[in-house]
């Protein structure tokens, strides 16, 4: 059995050494170890593996000694910058009052300048927050004050309580339950392991998960406001692309009084894709609703819980299976992915898809060898699909459909419009990016498989929906 402990240990020699006595006297193996001072001088990770029996003992030893964080007697830190002027005693009265009111400093940091002032930042760890006006009140008659935004304007972090702090900025901005707090105390410190091994400084790291929560919880509400388009196919049949600011898109293929929609974006905009899908189809509530997915990743079926039938490749089907069972999927069992996907799901408040609504039409076709392989075909109204499934350089599972009779293809994140993105979609997938190192499993396969389904294009004008960005006009000719 393994568990992670997030423990706040003091700052002093032998701490770490304590803590591996104890376990190693319980048998308890520490298999990851992460602490960055320049981050967090008192919080360290350590995942260990022990049966449930030593890791219960385990957490009695650690509360013991008073490692284990304990979030009831929580407090927080305010970050303040006092323009002082530039002569001896300025900042002696800004800490008496301090000193009054009991706070204690959590950071410093001052530098003259060129003026005949100073800005001197300091960090307030406040555990009651009834006295923070009155405080700012005094201190004003003192000298100007700032509060900053810490977490997000400025490159210097408290050194004290970091990660709880930042944590807790997070589930505020994003409006999503306090009990997510432990997983995303955890992922962003694997995330910041991980990219810190590879040269990325922290700072950009959490800059960018504060940026990728921040931007999803912009976008909310009455704020969410996603690119509409339509495209006549036949007489009979139409395409409605919605092209949401943050995650994938949702195509609707209308064909007579029948629906079929393709992917769904995330769980996080659910009221406000539901009001779309209400406008489009006034009567939504009562048609049988199906949906076919490209492949599994989070941002593509989200809403698959909306849906009465899910259909996709049989190796999207184990993934979705392998959620609902233990929570997660292909890009949790191992590597880059796993963090930035952790907090993904908890940020959009992901919820894993029924296996009893999953339809797969085709057998597994997989290729193991080549880069792309024909599964079989899906019938649509008017529209006759071909349907390929890839190596999976993108995710394994993932799927192209091609009409060639209508010179559409739809290609999931094999094939992305680029250029074709609104500015907030651009913004939006800079994050993945960085924090996930590449969206692809596999670049180079990806590369291939891309070349691959545009060689498998005839002749003719085509369009192509892909997972992100408007639909593109291509011509082989051109």
């Amino acid at each position: 059995m393994t568990k992670t402990y997030v423990a706040s240990v003091p700052d002093h020699i032998g701490a770490f050494l304590q803590a591996s006595r104890r376990f190693a006297a319980l048998g308890v193996n520490i298999t990851r170890v992460s602490y960055n001072k320049a981050v967090d001088s008192h919080t360290i990770f350590l995942d260990v593996e022990g049966t449930p029996e030593q890791l219960a003992e385990a957490d009695k030893e650690m509360s013991e000694i008073g490692y284990l964080q304990d979030s009831a007697g929580e407090s927080n830190v305010l970050l303040l910058e006092f323009q002082l002027k530039d002569e001896p005693g300025s900042v002696t009265r800004i800490l008496e009052l301090i000193a009054d009111f009991n706070f204690n400093i959590s950071y410093m940091s001052s530098q003259a300048g060129d003026s005949d002032y100073q800005y001197f930042k300091m960090g307030l760890l406040i555990s009651d927050k009834e006295s923070v006006n009155d405080f700012l009140h005094k201190a004003e008659l003192l000298c100007p004050i700032r509060v900053i935004d810490y977490n997000r304007s400025e490159r210097s972090f408290d050194n004290s309580i970091f990660y709880s702090s930042f944590v807790n900025s997070l589930i505020e901005a994003s409006g999503i339950s306090p009990s997510a707090k432990n997983d995303l105390l955890i992922n962003a410190n694997l995330a910041m392991q991980m990219l810190d091994e590879q040269g990325l400084s922290p700072h950009r790291t959490f800059d960018s998960i504060s940026k990728f929560a921040d931007m999803l919880a912009s976008c909310r509400g009455e704020a969410f406001s996603p690119r509409i388009t339509h495209y006549t196919i036949t007489d009979n049949t139409e395409i409605t692309l919605i092209e949401p600011p943050c995650g994938s898109n949702t195509a609707i293929i209308r064909s007579g009084d029948e629906y079929l929609f393709v992917d769904s974006g995330y769980a996080y905009y659910r009221d406000e894709m539901l009001r779309i899908f209400r406008q489009l189809i006034p009567n939504f509530n009562e048609i049988c609703k199906t949906i076919l997915i490209t492949h599994a990743d989070v941002d593509h079926c989200g809403l698959l819980h909306l849906f009465d039938e899910v259909i996709c490749s049989h190796r999207s089907a184990v993934c979705l299976q392998m959620e609902y069972e233990s929570g997660d999927g292909y890009r949790e069992l191992g590597g880059p992915h796993k963090p930035y996907i952790e907090m993904c799901k908890t940020l959009t408040e992901y919820t894993p898809c029924d296996p009893a609504k999953v339809t797969v039409p085709w057998p597994d076709s997989y290729p193991e060898q080549g880069v792309i392989r024909q599964a079989g075909f899906f019938s649509f109204g008017d529209l006759e699909f071909e349907v390929y499934e890839t190596r999976g350089g993108h995710l394994p599972g993932e799927i192209v459909l091609i009409d060639y009779a209508h010179n559409i293809a739809f290609t999931g994140d094999v094939y992305v419009n680029i250029k074709g993105m609104t500015s907030e979609q651009r913004q939006y997938n800079q994050y993945a990016p960085i924090l996930m190192t590449s969206v692809d499993t596999d670049p180079e396969l990806c590369t291939l498989q891309r070349k691959s389904v545009f060689q498998r294009l005839g002749s003719g004008s085509w369009r192509i929906f892909g997972g992100h960005g408007t639909c593109a006009e291509y011509d082989p000719a051109k």
